[in-house]
């Protein structure tokens, strides 16, 4: 069987294409990640803690979060900013990482730490009262290192550092 050129092209133009469709899919089924990476420190009665943190600002960012992730290293984490303060749910839908989250108040200080999250779990997990942001960081975090509700936490989103 001879091809010509005008049938080999063709043929190369339809494969090319199916590989940049399934490209395409690969890339969309990726998961958000936050735009940035920052600093954020802690200062509990043990001193201070360091976290390098993502920032979920956007819709899709806060939405996704941390889902499809299969590990988050210590000193690592993502901070979803609330703007205005409000009363804030969080779920580990799609999340195969169990999580400390901290909910921190519009001042900086830390209102309340829903520890060890089930992972894929949608039972809902309330901030039980006004918080302007939540750290998610990986699950024993805040037992490690001593955090606690009254602690403050130092980042330009509470006006500091």
């Amino acid at each position: 069987m001879k091809l010509d050129r005008n049938t080999v092209w063709s043929l190369a133009r339809g494969w090319l294409a199916a590989i940049l469709v399934v490209a395409g899919f690969a890339i969309a089924s990726q998961p958000v990640r936050a735009a940035s990476f920052q600093p954020l420190e802690i200062v509990t009665k043990n001193g201070v803690q360091v976290f390098s943190v993502e920032i979920a600002t956007t819709d899709e960012e806060k939405q996704t979060g941390l889902m499809y992730r299969k590990q988050l290293a210590d000193g690592k984490g993502m901070l979803f900013d609330f703007n205005p303060e409000q009363e804030v749910s969080m779920w580990m839908k799609n999340t195969y990482i169990s999580l400390d989250m901290i909910f921190i108040r519009a001042d900086g200080r830390i209102l309340r730490i829903a520890e060890n999250t089930e992972t894929l779990s949608t039972k809902i997990i309330s901030s039980q009262g006004l918080a302007r942001a939540v750290l998610e960081v990986p699950a024993g975090t805040a037992q490690k290192y001593g955090i606690r509700p009254g602690d403050r936490v130092g980042h330009p989103l509470f006006g500091s550092k």
